[in-house]
């Protein structure tokens, strides 16, 4: 890294590694832990998820606790099956190329990838170490998170962070290569190690002029995604809407929807959107980034949505959901923590 990125890393909090922006909070973490008499306090926050969303729950079981037809039809695939019988079942579920595929258990967009051909498909099934999803491919043209919690007991709860994402990509100019137009990107180019590893193989290929071509598939943070807050729209018609959801199962009371639609008005009136992920306790509140908020105030948002965490997973303790026990939690994350790094190898 060049002494000019490694300024820019070190002056934009954006760019810090996750450990370094948090450590400065967690003596307020631990507060909450010792308040609650439980270091895993936020395991009760939403009851009917593994851990309570926080690391290492799987997809199916979020999947399973929405409404059938706002999530994409989705299979489950064990990585040993013969590749024949994933064919097979891959036909039957009526799946078409593109889709994309995904560990059950994942996170960060690790060996998160669109397939485009049977080719690929088997490449990736005899790669990834642990079972996966196929998917359909959501082809709807606008990405939101929309973060939303809810105290148990009162029906309405607050959507308090709306933002569009738009995937990491560079735009062609019928004479850089992509290697160049990585270099000039202002995100791309502070990871190019990760571009190298995913696209070095087509850094020579000269992107034609207007052409998009996306360095990822994945839409958060750790992807390089952008985001652009769109707290100008939250309204009581947003609200409506995510209240329903949450009062779909009545156990999910905290955590960030990650959505594909037609538009923000649709998603507003409840119609044409899909459901990418809802992640639960351990959902970074991302409208943080990408809208020139200082550090302080960030720090201000994200201990805000901790006493909301905090709140709603004392409620549930004192009403029958019990925190994990130290040891559980603590092999819990040791297992989880080895998955995750065993799929950071095959990435």
């Amino acid at each position: 890294m060049t002494i000019k990125k490694f300024i820019q890393r070190l002056t934009n909090w954006e760019l810090w590694h996750m450990y370094v922006l948090y450590f400065p909070l967690g003596f307020v973490w631990l507060w909450h832990s010792l308040r609650s008499r439980s270091f895993w306090f936020f395991s009760s926050s939403n009851p009917t998820i593994t851990f309570g969303g926080f690391h290492g729950e799987g997809k199916k079981e979020m999947y399973d606790q929405l409404p059938p037809h706002l999530y994409p039809r989705t299979i489950y695939i064990m990585h040993d099956l013969p590749f024949n019988e994933v064919l097979k079942r891959v036909s039957e579920a009526g799946f078409r190329y593109p889709f994309v595929v995904k560990p059950d258990v994942g996170m960060k967009g690790i060996l998160f990838r669109k397939i485009e051909n049977e080719e690929q498909l088997h490449k990736y099934h005899e790669r990834i170490p642990v079972e996966y999803i196929v998917q359909d491919l959501v082809d709807l043209p606008v990405e939101v998170s929309v973060f939303y919690y809810r105290y148990p007991g009162e029906e309405k709860g607050t959507v308090s962070g709306f933002i569009h994402k738009e995937l990491l990509h560079v735009k062609g100019d019928g004479q850089s290569t992509l290697e160049q137009l990585i270099q000039k990107h202002p995100r791309a180019k502070f990871r190019f190690e990760e571009m190298k590893h995913r696209h070095g193989h087509r850094f020579e290929r000269v992107i034609p002029k207007d052409e998009i071509f996306y360095l990822s598939y994945a839409g958060n943070h750790n992807r390089g995604a952008h985001f652009t807050n769109l707290h100008n729209e939250i309204d009581e018609n947003l609200h409506k809407v995510f209240d329903e959801l949450s009062h779909y199962n009545r156990k999910f009371f905290y955590g960030r929807y990650d959505i594909k639609t037609t538009s923000i008005e649709d998603l507003k009136q409840g119609r044409n959107f899909s459901i990418l992920e809802f992640n639960g306790a351990g959902a970074e509140p991302n409208h943080i980034y990408d809208c020139n908020m200082s550090i302080w105030k960030a720090y201000g948002t994200i201990l805000k949505h901790w006493k909301a965490l905090y709140r709603i997973s004392r409620y549930n303790h004192k009403n029958g959901t019990p925190y994990w026990s130290f040891w559980k939690g603590r092999r819990f994350l040791k297992e989880a923590n080895k998955h995750f790094k065993l799929l950071e190898k095959f990435d």
